[in-house]
């Protein structure tokens, strides 16, 4: 949400392409204040969802899409923790005691033209969840099928990606949507979205 990282963003507006956003962190990121290092490589299962989601969370509250209601932004692994947590994201910890269920005090302080929900419904997702179904079905649930795509995290698995890739697809399978729909998450979305040949333009913020 630095000030100087957003001519970046609005480049790739202009050019009408996604960013994709990609966590890291590292087990110096320690799990408690008192500590030193994470510990059970949490830094790696929870805290790379955490980053993700803490920041799309800085960048939509920074006015981003505000300013650019254009940009494409695809989120790796389904979003982070966004789905799961959309409930909390529709109600501040301000808005519990300074606000109404309608009206969130902090993003009114920071500007926001919509519900902070708004902003997060306008992400795309891909599908690497490590082929967990439930989490697929939470992530598409949110999103919509118009802003999934199909990934995994190969070949970072112990048989070089391929039990990535045949349990993602075994999850997005799963997925109650019809063929149609399935062929836009495996494939049309992200040609579309990359603007590979034979592909139909799509609008920010279509459904």
């Amino acid at each position: 949400s630095r000030p100087e990282l957003r001519p970046i963003f609005r480049r790739m507006a202009e050019h009408d392409l996604p960013v994709w956003i990609h966590p890291i962190r590292g087990p110096q990121f320690a799990d408690y204040a008192s500590e030193q290092l994470s510990e059970d490589e949490i830094w790696f299962s929870f805290g790379w969802p955490y980053e993700t989601t803490a920041c799309m969370t800085r960048l939509i509250y920074s006015g981003l899409f505000d300013e650019l209601p254009r940009l494409k932004i695809i989120t790796h692994h389904m979003g982070g923790m966004i789905p799961y947590f959309s409930g909390k994201i529709t109600l501040g910890f301000r808005q519990i005691f300074e606000g109404t269920p309608t009206r969130n005090p902090l993003a009114e302080e920071r500007g926001l033209k919509r519900p902070p929900i708004d902003y997060f419904k306008m992400l795309y997702a891909d599908t690497a969840l490590n082929g967990g179904k439930a989490a697929t079905r939470c992530g598409h649930d949110f999103f919509g099928t118009a802003f999934c795509l199909f990934a995994t995290d190969a070949p970072f698995d112990a048989e070089g990606g391929r039990g990535l890739i045949r349990n993602t697809i075994e999850a997005v399978a799963a997925l109650d949507i019809d063929a149609s729909e399935r062929e836009l998450i495996f494939s049309r979305n992200a040609r579309a979205l990359l603007k590979l040949p034979g592909t139909t333009k799509i609008k920010a913020g279509a459904a």
